[in-house]
């Protein structure tokens, strides 16, 4: 069964066309990823979907009802903010279970579906808790767990984990994926993190100024990127471009290395000067100065002495390079 729907949508602001056709489905129980740099409308797609805002043009379908009329409230949905936005007199309990007191839930209703989502989340201890007395990763989960007692037919995250510091953002980066499987639920995650996206989503829908850009699954899109955009944005570090004359092609080309396909050694295509060396303990990135107006950067597996100012010469295989038209069009 399809979870949602979006047909043709369409969202301006004024004058300023912020959505422009999207077209998308979101399978029943898939967690899709929205993902793109800032500005690109991520965020508005997702408040379109929740009804925080009107659509313009188009069809947003959750289910089977056509819901561009229906208010948020009504729309089967739960949506999981950034903010966290708890009520900071409630206590963790009071906090999950408002929603379904007033939605006039039986109160053993309420009680079972706190205490499983507590359960899920390991919120047990600190349910007598009031927020001020939680730890950031602590709020979002009782934010998260808030959503979980509403059994929603979709999940909204908006990007969630943006106020964590990075330990806490991979233990609930884990523990979303966790209740994934658990709930089976469909869920949608708006980030601008090409980690989170690639590490939680079943399909990542990238966007750029307000378009969909490719949709697929993570290692579909790093291994099979549509345009030199998609092929830029995900992959850490992102894929060095240079022009195709630096290795024998044409004039208007562009050719994509991803860093990890690049060796350094005794002769290569390029050479240069290293600029930096990033020592990472089990990864080692060398960015060197080949002539061109951007870096080059080489990730090496292990640590390696490599100075700053030493002369390098690179080596790829050519069968895991992409070339891009002037445009940034894939050409192969």
């Amino acid at each position: 069964m399809t979870a949602l729907q979006l047909t043709d949508l369409n969202k301006s602001f004024g004058a300023v066309h912020v959505l422009k056709d999207i077209n998308l489905t979101v399978e029943e129980g898939e967690f899709v990823v929205f993902v793109g740099p800032s500005g690109c409308g991520k965020s508005t797609l997702l408040r379109v979907i929740a009804g925080l805002e009107d659509a313009t043009s188009g069809e947003i379908r959750i289910g089977a009802s056509v819901v561009n009329d229906t208010p948020p409230a009504k729309r089967g949905i739960a949506m999981v903010f950034q903010s966290y936005a708890l009520y900071p007199h409630l206590n963790v309990c009071e906090n999950m279970s408002l929603a379904l007191k007033q939605e006039k839930q039986p109160k053993a209703e309420i009680e079972a579906r706190v205490a499983e989502a507590s359960r899920m989340l390991s919120l047990d201890p600190y349910l007598d808790r009031r927020p001020a007395e939680l730890s950031g990763g602590q709020r979002q989960r009782v934010a998260i767990g808030r959503a979980v007692v509403r059994q929603p037919q979709l999940f909204l995250f908006d990007e969630p984990l943006s106020n964590l510091d990075a330990a806490l953002r991979m233990n609930t980066r884990l523990e979303i994926a966790k209740l994934h499987r658990q709930l089976e639920g469909s869920m949608i995650y708006v980030t601008h993190d090409q980690t989170e996206a690639m590490t939680l989503a079943d399909k990542i829908v990238v966007l750029r100024d307000g378009r969909v850009e490719q949709v697929g699954s993570p290692m579909d899109l790093y291994n099979n990127p549509a345009n030199r955009f998609v092929a830029e944005f995900l992959g850490s570090p992102s894929m060095n471009i240079v022009p195709a004359t630096r290795l024998g092609g044409s004039d208007g080309e562009q050719v994509g290395i991803r860093p990890e396909y690049v060796h350094i050694g005794d002769a290569g295509a390029l050479a240069g000067s290293v600029i930096h060396v990033e020592h990472l303990g089990g990864d080692t990135n060398v960015i060197v100065d080949i002539g061109e107006e951007a870096p080059f950067t080489v990730r090496l597996f292990g640590q390696f002495d490599i100075e700053a100012g030493a002369t390098v010469q690179l080596g790829f295989d050519e069968a895991k390079t992409y070339r891009f038209d002037a445009a940034g069009s894939r050409l192969s």
